[in-house]
């Protein structure tokens, strides 16, 4: 992944000891110790399949906060991270590492999911919704997976049909297929920007519904554990996803393969 963008590869692991006051040096130096061997083991791994650590890092204290500050201390262009699966009401009650980092990075953010077989994927949807993040995400995410022969699906989701009584047009049902049909133009240009990239050009695909339950519907079609999904964030901030739910958060709880999340400018939600 780090040769196709030319990219420095940092490895990091956060450790964080328990708070059992009789126990604690104990505890605080054997979790330290464990925390060196699976960072040198990482190393090792990355190593063994021909890769370049540019440098290691032991941290102590909540994953989430230290890695998030890592990454804006060095300058991090894209962070990648497993999802260790908390379950839905572990998340709701705790929420886990990977949510914390996509909802607060100033960068990219892949989660891994979906076992070892789930990089490189065999298939990329790219959720459509004509803003920068979207597409920035969609171009990161064409070209880390160009080199693999992944197919793709450009997927606009439509919470509900155009409304058909715009003033000045009432009563004409061509607003609504008018509508459509620039969306359609959208996303044909957008996919064909994604082509070079990609090495392949994407499918498009309009549909009406709910933008998360599309693209996870959209991804059970073939290989849930081998598709990538990539979004934007729009960060509706904690108070909105939790009355409201984000499509970000959505998928983050549900879907089987990776996710690629890229934040909307300036967004620190």
């Amino acid at each position: 992944m780090c040769e196709v963008a030319g990219a420095e590869l940092h490895i990091i692991h956060a450790w964080h000891s328990v708070p059992t006051a009789r126990l604690r040096p104990f505890m605080r130096a054997e979790l330290k110790r464990l925390g060196e061997e699976l960072l040198a083991k990482g190393v090792r791994q990355v190593e063994e399949a021909g890769g370049r650590v540019a440098d290691a890092h032991l941290v102590e204290g909540r994953a989430a906060d230290e890695i998030l500050h890592l990454a804006e201390e060095i300058g991090i262009g894209l962070v990648v991270i497993g999802s260790r699966g908390l379950g839905t009401v572990g998340r709701i009650a705790l929420g886990s590492v990977s949510e914390g980092i996509v909802y607060h990075a100033d960068c990219p953010v892949l989660v891994l999911r979906g076992g070892e077989d789930s990089w490189p994927p065999a298939r990329v949807i790219f959720a459509h919704d004509g803003s920068e993040a979207a597409r920035a995400a969609g171009d990161l995410a064409a070209v880390l997976c160009g080199r693999h022969g992944a197919r793709g699906l450009v997927l606009h989701a439509y919470p509900q049909l155009p409304e058909v009584d715009t003033e000045g047009r009432k009563s004409d049902p061509r607003i609504a297929d008018d509508e459509l049909r620039h969306a359609e133009k959208a996303l044909l240009g957008h996919a064909g920007e994604l082509e070079s990239r990609l090495g392949s050009r994407p499918q498009v695909r309009l549909v009406v519904g709910d933008a998360a339950f599309c693209l996870l519907e959209a991804a059970e079609e073939d290989a849930p554990e081998r598709t990538l999904l990539t979004m934007g964030s729009r960060g509706l901030g904690a108070i909105g996803r939790m009355m409201l739910g984000s499509t970000s958060t959505k998928v983050l709880h549900a879907a089987k393969g990776p996710i690629l999340v890229h934040p909307a400018p300036h967004d620190k939600a």
